[in-house]
């Protein structure tokens, strides 16, 4: 175990600090944690009307949410908010990914969303057309289709227009396109503007206005940049956009591959991994929990809204972002809830049942820090095995509950900080089969956990020991 240990300090350990402290994957979580306010107003809302719309008809036969009066208006007042949220995620977040990284480099964040924003959505089709063949028109119908500006023949209708934005353009779809777009024109507007190329004004034009002067340039040339990448892209692939190639290229196949077995096992494997060394695992892999497991949350929500859990079930994905929080992550990384409730019954060691004691409010909400840093998890060669095992024992079986129809899959976005079990049930569409599952994942964490626990006994008989032990750790005996 030592053998072990002090190999992953020396080869695994500087690779995660640098993942962890790279500016721009640093960006990349910041900016999606700052369509938090937005994505979870939308989550609130649809999972209301998953509640007063879309569940009671499991159980009361003939309920119609949308013939009540006060229902019928809170489901539409919910489906406003969703508009102005998850139903253009992607463009709330492509402002979010240039401000930030805007921010890393230090230079004016606002036009950095903006010229984000604005390079990402200069590529989407602004056009649509679109028919209806088979309908047998009589003359005089046909006459008067084309008397309206449309084009019809007896055999039917071609129509055609401009000016509109396809949701399903501004949605988790626009994700893929953003992060590379924005990125790149983000960062041709920061680069221009750290050369110091830009408008000079006098000192005594007010700074809102010398900063909005500065980025013209900078921005100037980033716009064009990708607008001429546009224009040949256009010819080379006349029958798509960028954001379609892409989607089917790149983001379908990837979110194909997010979807196996093996790949949900490893992602849970190092973000335990990167917590043993005391850095935040779903922070340093928030480009893949994110920017891959959370599109698929996006359109599963978006599915459920449109159809409920069937059009979910038939096309939408069966393991999310949302999965590892409601079979693996219960109290945090690592199940560490469990981990609590396992010492409060076995451990005899004082310090360990203090930090038990301490740790099971914020545990009860998924906040794992004070069991983390204070047990400690950290760095605990002893507490190793079971801190990786458990919880890819727990996605192990909360993922094939899901392939295997057991449970629905989880189709809304929960805040992270809502309790285990209502949780799970919240986030499936109020699945009553998901808190199950979570209890079954749990128990065998459970059954896990105490052999180590009881071991812990046994390792510290007398202070003197105890002290031995911190030391060999690492840590300072006074600060512990």
């Amino acid at each position: 175990m030592q053998v072990l240990i002090a190999w992953l300090e020396k080869y695994f350990l500087p690779i995660a600090g640098k993942i962890g402290g790279q500016k721009h994957l640093v960006a990349l979580r910041d900016a999606f944690i700052g369509t938090l306010p937005a994505t979870m107003a939308g989550s609130v809302a649809v999972m209301l009307n998953a509640l007063l719309r879309d569940l009671p008809p499991q159980f009361f036969d003939g309920y119609d949410g949308n013939s009540i009066p006060v229902i019928r208006e809170i489901i539409t007042i919910n489906g406003y908010v969703w508009n102005g949220t998850l139903a253009i995620a992607g463009l709330i977040f492509v402002f979010s990914w240039g401000y930030n990284l805007a921010k890393a480099y230090g230079v004016n964040e606002l036009s950095g969303g903006i010229v984000s924003t604005a390079a990402s959505i200069s590529g989407i089709t602004f056009s649509f057309s679109g028919g209806i063949t088979g309908l047998n028109l009589d003359a005089t119908t046909v006459e008067a289709i084309n008397a309206a500006g449309w084009s019809a023949t007896s055999e039917g209708i071609t129509a055609a227009g401009w000016g509109w934005l396809p949701l399903n353009n501004l949605d988790a779809n626009f994700f893929f396109t953003a992060m590379i777009i924005g990125f790149i024109a983000t960062m041709i507007y920061v680069k221009l503007m750290l050369k110091d190329i830009t408008i000079k004004l006098p000192d005594s034009v007010p700074p809102a206005i010398s900063k909005a002067f500065a980025a013209i340039i900078p921005a100037t040339v980033a716009l064009y940049v990708v607008a001429i990448f546009y224009f040949v892209f256009s010819k080379i692939v006349p029958d798509m956009t960028f954001l379609q190639w892409l989607q089917k290229t790149v983001a379908l196949p990837l979110l194909g591959l997010s979807q196996g077995f093996g790949a949900v096992v490893l992602v849970a494997l190092f973000v335990q991994l990167f917590w043993f060394f005391g850095i935040h695992g779903p922070n340093v892999l928030a480009p893949i929990l994110e920017g891959v497991f959370s599109v698929a949350q996006l359109e599963n929500v978006n599915l459920f809204q449109q159809g409920g859990v069937d059009l979910v079930l038939k096309e939408g994905y069966m393991w999310v972002r949302g999965s590892f929080d409601a079979y693996a992550w219960y109290g945090g990384s690592g199940g560490t809830i469990v981990l609590i409730i396992a010492l409060l019954l076995f451990s005899k060691r004082k310090d360990y049942r203090t930090v038990a004691n301490l740790s099971v409010g914020p545990g009860i909400f998924n906040i794992n820090e004070p069991i983390m840093f204070g047990l400690p998890i950290v760095l605990n060669p002893l507490l190793f095995i079971p801190f990786l095992l458990t919880p890819v024992v727990s996605v192990s079986i909360g993922y094939w509950a899901t392939i295997w129809g057991w449970v629905d899959p989880v189709s809304q976005s929960i805040v992270w900080v809502t309790p285990p079990f209502l949780l799970s049930f919240l986030a499936t569409g109020a699945d009553w089969r998901a808190p199950i599952v979570t209890l079954v994942a749990m128990l065998v964490s459970f059954a896990i956990w105490i052999p180590f626990v009881i071991a812990a006994n046994k390792m510290a008989p007398d202070a003197g020991q105890d002290d031995k032990m911190v030391t060999d750790l690492g840590y300072d005996n006074k600060s512990v």
